[in-house]
């Protein structure tokens, strides 16, 4: 198992691009043994439209399959599926491929699992509250509290809050929560990254990091008392820094990994150094999960245009993950 580790990958919004890099990534040589969760038809129609010729085969834990044979964990639809056009119908067959990536990964079935992405809106449509792969996951494995990260570029950055409105991110950036999303993020970089003493740069919330209380006060209220508390115990931590300059060479030199308060503060500046290569990793989890760095690209389903590099690199860098693990 830790030589040729079995990786999950769920391939996701069926009508997007997810099955596509699903079906691409088989070309790639990896050092672990990929199983995609998926209608075993949905993935036949779709190498068709693509004109791609896959050999699929069940996945059997005893048998590893050929080096040109995709290994299939058959998940079946509940809908017809037309490329490009979103249906509701299927959002239950999203999640039960969520469902079983998740349980497989706590029954040490598989190592770890990699997510295609999903369309969170469709899934609401169908009357599921959702508000993405994080929560979900956290839910389905009783964790009461995970952190975001994505990867790539040369950079990590981690979220203080997630998928939030802008005008309750304030509110949500509290001293207990920002207490346990900088120890679960330090103790994820030490346990999954094998960072012995990670630095980890931390963002302020307001503009020039609060402007010493004239630009908004919860520098001063919230997150020093935080940062000071944890670096008498050892934690290496520095910020709050203005974004407007944390994400500059200089700076990021002295860090391992940056802490945003929110989503738009700190995924912008990573997505375009590393857009189409980066991941997406939950932290916290009992189990590794990252993801691909982009959405369901409806517009591309079955054009043949959709490129895999962000799923190779989140299984690469799941496989990196497992490895480092202690």
């Amino acid at each position: 198992m830790k030589q040729f580790p079995v990786i999950a990958i769920t391939s996701g919004e069926p009508a997007g691009i997810g099955p596509d890099i699903c079906l691409a990534q088989a070309h790639h040589r990896l050092s672990c043994r990929a199983v995609i969760l998926a209608d075993r038809g949905l993935l036949a129609a779709r190498a068709a439209l693509l004109g791609l010729t896959v050999r699929m085969r069940e996945f059997d834990p005893a048998r590893a399959p050929a080096g040109d044979e995709l290994e299939l964990l058959h998940v079946p639809l509940a809908a017809p599926v037309t490329a490009g056009t979103l249906d509701p119908a299927n959002s239950p067959y999203v999640l039960a491929m969520l469902d079983r990536a998740a349980a497989g990964c706590m029954n040490a079935e598989f190592a770890a699992m990699v997510t295609a992405p999903v369309h969170k809106g469709v899934i609401n449509d169908a009357g599921i509250p959702f508000t993405g792969h994080t929560e979900y996951l956290a839910r389905l494995t009783a964790t009461p509290r995970v952190v975001m990260m994505l990867a790539g570029g040369g950079l990590r950055v981690a979220l203080a809050t997630t998928h939030l409105a802008l005008a309750e991110v304030s509110s949500a950036v509290t001293r207990d929560s920002l207490e346990e999303t900088l120890r679960i993020l330090r103790l994820a970089l030490q346990r999954r990254f094998g960072l012995t003493e990670p630095r980890i740069l931390v963002a302020g919330l307001n503009p020039h990091s609060g402007e010493g209380g004239h630009l908004g006060r919860e520098e001063i209220e919230v997150i020093i008392p935080v940062l000071n508390k944890l670096r008498q115990e050892g934690m290496r931590l520095m910020g709050p820094l203005p974004a407007d300059t944390l994400f500059t060479p200089q700076v990021l030199a002295g860090g391992d990994c940056v802490l945003a308060m929110y989503h738009d503060q700190g995924l912008p500046v990573l997505k375009y150094a590393s857009f189409g290569k980066g991941v997406n990793v939950t932290l916290g989890l009992p189990i590794v999960r990252t993801s691909v760095d982009h959405g369901t690209a409806l517009d591309l389903a079955g054009s043949g245009k959709a490129d895999a590099g962000s799923l190779v690199t989140a299984i690469e860098t799941a496989l990196e993950m497992v490895r480092a693990s202690r």
